[in-house]
């Protein structure tokens, strides 16, 4: 017990004195969590509209594919986005390889599924007779999309927090893909498993802490967008 406190003091003060090797880990994290969310958004929610929406062939297909993308294991997205990006893959004049945009990639396939699949379930779930009283009311059709996705806010949020807790908390596949290069692929899940190997437990729970405040920010923000939209 008396070690487990000693290090989580270490911990705490590595964090409270802004440790740079913890601030460079927690910034590389951010950067590319919140890249891959920001492409996984822009995609995401227009497909997902446009699953919940519109009707064409294959869309039985397209829905099951999200679906399976929802629950798709992180370690065999990092094993195809590997294959992609190898020398020898399709992909491996781009150079991502061991990059962060490597990361980016592997957590974009991780989290769009869940992001189209959440919006799509949440646009379902309004009257299906607002989109047609919007457009006899004179709206575009991409004008009565976006209120839709306005009435739907909630459903959105949630899409997008259960997009970005996917990403900020995996480890398989921005280890295969990045490296875990010091410096330059290194984020909080790949550190805190490094850090605990070593012995460095403090390191490790710094970082982890972090982890959980992220955690814990990104829960309150939800939160406080949801009692926005109920009141």
């Amino acid at each position: 017990m008396e070690t487990v406190l000693s290090g989580l003091g270490e911990a705490l003060s590595l964090i409270f004195r802004a440790d740079p090797g913890v601030r460079e880990i927690v910034l590389l994290s951010l950067l590319v969590s919140g890249t891959a969310l920001i492409i996984s958004a822009l995609m995401g929610i227009p497909f997902g509209t446009m699953l919940a929406l519109a009707r064409f062939p294959g869309k039985r297909l397209a829905v099951a594919l999200v679906y399976t993308g929802m629950g798709f294991p992180p370690v065999v997205v990092g094993l195809l986005v590997y294959l992609l990006l190898s020398h020898s893959g399709p992909l491996g004049f781009l150079a991502w390889l061991f990059t962060p945009m490597a990361m980016v990639a592997a957590q974009v396939v991780i989290s769009f599924p869940l992001v189209a699949g959440f919006t799509m379930a949440a646009i379902m779930g309004l009257d299906p007779n607002l989109r047609l009283q919007l457009l006899s009311l004179g709206a575009t059709g991409w004008q009565a999309n976006l209120a839709l996705i306005g009435e739907a806010r909630v459903g959105v949020i949630v899409a997008l927090v259960a997009g970005f807790g996917s990403i900020i908390s995996e480890v398989g596949a921005v280890m295969m893909v990045g490296g875990n290069i010091q410096g330059s692929t290194r984020v909080l899940t790949t550190a805190i498993v490094l850090e605990t190997r070593k012995g460095e437990f403090a390191l490790a729970l710094a970082l982890g802490l972090v982890l959980l405040a992220l955690a814990f920010v990104v829960s309150a923000v939800m939160l406080r967008l949801q009692g926005r939209t109920l009141h």
